[in-house]
């Protein structure tokens, strides 16, 4: 899908199939019937912090 316009929301959860739910990207990609290449570029564009781990003391 060349030069195919998606939506943040369609991107986000694609991005998610990969980052939250550990699906391969390859398997995630083909589903959507997208690149690799746009999941990474969606990654980046949607990047997240890192997440801060705290000590507690106890």
């Amino acid at each position: 899908m060349s030069g195919a316009n998606f939506t943040d929301e369609f991107k986000r959860d694609a991005e998610a199939q990969v980052e939250d739910r550990g699906y391969p990207m390859r398997d995630v990609a083909e589903r959507l019937g997208v690149s690799t290449k746009s999941i990474y570029s969606w990654q980046k564009q949607f990047l997240r912090p890192a997440k801060v781990i705290q000590e507690v003391d106890a």
